[in-house]
């Protein structure tokens, strides 16, 4: 199961269930994906086909919304 946080511009900002412990989001569009931790800052993981300006506007995002993923994560998983 991989539920969706939010969708923004295209791409689809997203957790797998039962990848690994720490909190990090998934971002995938037509062009690739991408994956950021969240703790303990906002981080770039890995990124497969984006480009830099993609990965740093996504980064962004991520950055201005990580209250709400860190929430999404931690209701997702307390279950």
């Amino acid at each position: 199961m991989s539920p969706t946080v939010f969708k923004w511009r295209g791409y689809r900002f997203f957790f797998f269930s039962r990848e690994e412990p720490r909190p990090h989001v998934h971002v995938y569009c037509s062009d690739g994906e991408a994956k950021y931790w969240l703790e303990p800052t906002v981080d770039l993981a890995r990124n497969h086909g984006l480009s830099p300006v993609q990965v740093n506007e996504l980064k962004s995002i991520v950055e201005e919304k990580r209250n709400e993923l860190l929430n999404a994560w931690r209701t997702h998983f307390a279950g």
